[in-house]
């Protein structure tokens, strides 16, 4: 019955994703289309600097809700009220430093600056999908997944009609705000009819939350920082449509990334009440996520890889031919992101969260200086060989090296062993 109720969970959660993916693809088109190559960069720049600011609203608590409602049901409303009531506090500061970063970075560029800030002010709504963990603590993700749909699918008609009606990137930048603001509202209404306890606010138990996700503060930070860093300094580096390129090649290498964030998504309760239960459990559960996970983008990222100048082709068309080169490359670099994914979750279930901070600043670190090295010398392609060399050393490599963490990558090497395919299959059913 619980499995039933874990597959049924992750249908919701996948159909939800493929349904939000098709349409951002298809809004994503038009808008790298109607806006060209230099408008479609300065929204992404956008996109990517609003992108460095998630983990610091997000606090880490992201990372670890599921796991405090597991532990502590009894307390779920305060649990949600205090994480959402912290989350829109710094998301607040957040807003307040992306303007001070745009105000420097892009002085002479008032546009840019408008364009950063309205699109900036998504994270004062965003900091209320907190709520969607306790949706998923409960196995309860379809009501979460139909406010979404309905908000995504209004949102993205409008966006549309904006793109075709030649509104400009500051009106389409407004409309994400507006996206989350309805995603929020929904999400309200249903947790009130939903759950059995009002959302509260507690210091104590803001500082408890804190000290669980304090540790993933940093790590999201780092992580959003060699996932957009590229992007950013391929912006103030070569420019606006270089960045629109290189935007382009990594919407398609994450196109399909909704199936494996839904399966992630899914499992990782699981995975938790697994680990209370049975080692043996709880070690085979999480094997075969990372068996799934492995397998399953391995065979998209060659796919991909293949036919890059097609699909480049196919969606964003000739303009985008720049693009080609650096998809084969990034579509990869998915892969092993995904990796990360999971082993944060052994890492939380295993305490041992306190050494993501040295993951995720080394990888960071390398990152940047990869970038530094690479953008001067062979443009957007340089980014992404950045981007993928990144996530092999912070989501394998390093893992060998952090004595602490090596079991995770025993039960990572465990999974690409393909007879544990078949077992893997069996036991997510």
């Amino acid at each position: 019955m619980f499995k039933n109720r874990v597959v049924k969970n992750a249908s919701w959660i996948i159909v939800c994703k493929a349904v939000q993916a098709v349409l951002t693809l298809v809004v994503t088109v038009l808008t790298a289309r109607l806006l060209e190559p230099e408008g479609y960069g300065v929204i992404n720049y956008a996109a990517s600097v609003t992108a460095f600011f998630v983990p610091i609203m997000q606090l880490g608590l992201n990372s670890t809700l599921v796991h405090e409602l597991i532990k502590r049901p009894e307390q779920e409303g305060r649990i949600m009220g205090t994480a959402v009531t912290m989350s829109f506090a710094s998301a607040i500061l957040s807003v307040l430093g992306i303007f001070a970063f745009v105000s420097v970075a892009n002085h002479s560029e008032p546009e840019t600056v408008l364009v950063c800030v309205v699109y900036g002010t998504m994270l004062l709504f965003q900091s209320a999908e907190l709520l969607q963990y306790w949706f998923q603590a409960k196995l309860l993700s379809k009501y979460h997944a139909i406010v979404v749909l309905l908000a995504f699918a209004v949102i993205s008609l409008y966006k549309i009609f904006l793109l075709v009606a030649g509104w400009g990137v500051v009106w389409f930048a407004a409309a994400q705000s507006v996206d989350y603001l309805f995603i929020a509202i929904g999400l309200f209404v249903l947790y009130k009819k939903k759950a059995d306890s009002r959302l509260s606010f507690s210091f104590m138990t803001a500082k408890e939350l804190f000290s669980e996700s304090k540790y993933y503060i940093v790590s999201s930070l780092m992580i959003t920082l060699f996932a957009q860093t590229d992007k950013v300094m391929i912006k103030l580096m070569i420019g606006d449509a270089a960045c629109g390129y290189y935007s382009a090649a990594f919407t398609c290498a994450g196109m399909t990334s909704f199936v494996f964030g839904a399966i992630i998504d899914s499992l990782r309760p699981i995975i938790f009440e697994n680990k209370s239960k049975s080692r043996e459990g709880y070690e085979n559960t999480l094997s075969a996520l990372y068996t799934i996970i492995i397998y399953l983008s391995l065979l998209q990222s060659l796919v991909i890889s293949i036919a890059s100048g097609l699909v480049i082709k196919i969606f964003y068309g000739a303009a985008y031919s720049e693009a080609v080169v650096p998809l084969a490359i990034l579509v990869w670099y998915s892969t092993f992101s995904y990796l990360g994914s999971v082993r944060n979750i052994w890492m939380l279930a295993e305490g041992r969260q306190r050494y993501l901070w040295m993951i995720n600043l080394s990888g960071a670190l390398m990152n940047v200086a990869l970038n530094a090295i690479l953008i001067p010398a062979i443009g957007i392609s340089g980014a992404a060989i950045a981007s993928l060399a990144t996530q092999i050393f912070a989501n394998v490599i390093i893992g060998f090296i952090i004595r602490p963490i090596r079991e995770n990558n025993r039960l990572m090497l465990r999974a690409v062993n393909p007879k544990y395919l078949i077992s893997a299959i069996k036991t997510l059913k």
